[in-house]
C-alpha cells in the first residue's frame, strides 16, 4: 500500500513525513516498508502499531530497523540487477494482524533529529508490505491449504502473495519443490523435513562419500539437525528456478533478522515463510537471502534452496556473498542477549559446514569485495572465519550483544571439530 503525505511540509518536493492507518484488512503477521532504488537508504525513523486479529487491541509502537543496505546480492550480479529489486526496512513480526498504524519520519542531513530547512527526505516509491506466511502444515504445501488466498477489504491491498485471483498451482511448482528436496539428495532422504543429526564417525563416513578419501585428520563437526525447505513450508513456486553456487565456502556471517523477538519457537515456521515471501515478492530477490535460520530455542533452519551441504551463493552480505554463507538468529540483539541454545546452534552449524570446506572457525580468511559501503569492489579483505555481518559491512547487524557471542562460538565450533 502507498504510503500517503502526513502534514503539508515538503523536503526537495516531497513529505519527510508519510505513512497511512487501516483496519479491517486481510490477516497479516509481518510488515516491512519498501521503495523503489534498491542503492538509496532510508535515514529517518519508521514506526509502526498493529491491531491483533484475535483480540482486536492495538499494540503499542514499535520500531522498524532501516538499517539495511548491507543485505542483498552483491553489485553487479544477476540478482542485484534484476528488474523489481527494492530498498526495504527489515521486516518486523508483528503475530496474526487485520490493522496497521506506520509512520515514517526522515532525519535531518547529520540524522541528528527531523528533517528542515529543505534538507533531507524520505527515497521515492514508499509503501507499507502486509505479509501472510499462511498457515502451518507441516510440508511445503503449507500456503497452499486454502485455495487462491484471502482478499482484503473493497479498496484494500491484500497481503502479500494472497491476493484473490492469484493462478493456481501448477507442475513447474512441483517441479521446483522435487528440485529443491532433491538438491539434498546427497545426504538425505528425498523429500524430508529433517536432515537427522549424525555423530562424529557418522559425519566422517559422510565426508568421505561427499569428496572421497580425506588425507591426515578432518576436522569437522557432528553434522547438527536442519529442518528442510520442506520441513518449514517453504512455496517453491515464489522463488527463481535453479540454484546459484559459488565454489567453495571460506567464511560465514552471522546477522539477526531484526525482526523483533515476540514470537514463540512454535511459530518460527511462520516467521521464516513471512521473511521468504518478504525477501522475494517485496524485496525482489531470487530467493530468501540467508543460507541458513536458527531459532530462539536453537533449531536450524536450511535457508537458501540449492542442498545444505553445498556452497550456495546467498545474498546476505554485501560484497562478500561469494565464498560465503550466511546464518541469520531470528530476532533482535542489540539490547536483548541472544539464547545460549541460538548460539551454541550457530556453533555446531559453523563446525560442520566449515569442516566440509576445511575451514578453522578460529582462523582468518581472504575474501576479495564485490564492493560494499566499507571496501572498495576488488579489495583483498582479512576477516575472521566467522565473521559478524558489521565485519564486512557498515552495519549494526547481527546487534551488539550477539556479535559480543562470535568469540565464545568460535571456540565452541573448533572445539566441535576436534581442534
Amino acid at each position: 500500500m502507498p504510503l500517503v503525505p502526513l502534514g503539508r511540509e515538503r523536503v526537495l518536493g516531497a513529505a519527510p513525513e508519510q505513512g497511512l492507518r487501516r483496519t479491517g484488512l486481510a490477516r497479516f503477521a509481518l510488515v516491512g516498508v519498501v521503495w523503489d532504488d534498491p542503492g538509496s537508504e532510508l535515514r529517518g525513523r519508521v514506526r509502526v502499531r498493529t491491531r491483533s486479529a484475535l483480540t482486536g487491541e492495538w499494540t503499542g509502537w514499535q520500531d522498524v530497523e532501516t538499517h539495511t543496505a548491507g543485505d542483498g546480492a552483491d553489485p553487479g550480479t544477476a540478482e542485484r540487477a534484476a528488474r523489481g529489486v527494492r530498498g526495504a526496512t527489515a521486516p518486523l513480526w508483528v503475530g496474526p494482524s487485520d490493522g496497521v498504524d506506520v509512520r515514517v519520519r526522515a532525519d535531518g542531513p547529520d540524522g541528528d533529529g527531523p528533517a528542515r530547512n529543505g534538507r533531507g527526505a524520505l527515497p521515492p516509491g514508499l509503501r507499507l508490505e502486509l505479509v501472510d506466511p499462511g498457515e502451518d502444515t507441516g510440508g511445503p504445501t503449507a500456503e497452499r491449504t486454502d485455495g487462491p488466498g484471502r482478499a482484503g477489504t473493497a479498496g484494500e491491498a491484500p497481503a502479500v502473495g494472497v491476493a484473490a485471483g492469484e493462478p493456481p498451482y501448477t507442475e513447474l511448482d512441483t517441479e521446483a519443490a522435487i528440485a529443491a528436496s532433491g538438491a539434498n539428495a546427497d545426504i538425505a532422504a528425498f523429500g524430508t523435513t529433517e536432515i537427522p543429526e549424525l555423530d562424529g564417525p557418522a559425519t566422517v563416513a559422510e565426508l568421505t562419500k561427499l569428496q572421497g578419501p580425506v588425507r591426515g585428520k578432518p576436522y569437522i563437526g557432528p553434522r547438527p539437525k536442519i529442518v528442510t525447505r520442506r520441513g518449514w513450508g517453504a512455496d517453491e513456486s515464489l522463488r527463481e528456478r535453479g540454484f546459484v553456487y559459488t565454489k567453495r565456502i571460506k567464511a560465514a556471517f552471522v546477522h539477526h533478522t531484526a525482526s523483533g523477538n515476540k514470537y514463540t519457537c512454535a511459530q518460527a515456521p511462520s516467521v521464516i515463510r513471512g521473511i521468504y515471501r518478504y525477501h522475494v515478492k517485496s524485496m525482489g530477490w531470487r530467493d530468501i537471502g540467508y543460507n541458513f535460520l536458527v531459532d530462539k530455542c536453537g533449531t536450524l533452519y536450511e535457508g537458501r534452496a540449492g542442498g545444505v551441504a553445498k556452497a550456495v551463493l546467498g545474498a546476505h552480505t554485501l560484497g562478500f556473498n561469494t565464498d560465503s554463507m550466511g546464518v541469520a538468529v531470528l530476532g533482535t540483539y542489540g539490547t536483548t542477549r541472544p539464547p545460549g541454545a541460538a548460539v551454541t546452534a550457530v556453533a555446531r552449524l559453523a563446525a560442520w559446514k566449515l569442516g566440509l570446506y576445511g575451514a578453522d572457525p578460529r582462523a582468518k580468511t581472504s575474501l576479495t569485495s564485490g564492493g560494499s559501503d566499507l571496501y572498495p569492489k576488488g579489495k583483498n579483505v582479512r576477516l575472521n572465519v566467522l565473521s559478524g555481518h558489521r565485519d564486512g559491512v557498515a552495519t549494526e547487524c547481527p546487534g551488539r550483544l550477539l556479535y559480543a557471542k562470535l568469540g565464545t562460538a568460535r571456540a565452541d565450533a573448533a572445539r566441535y571439530q576436534g581442534r
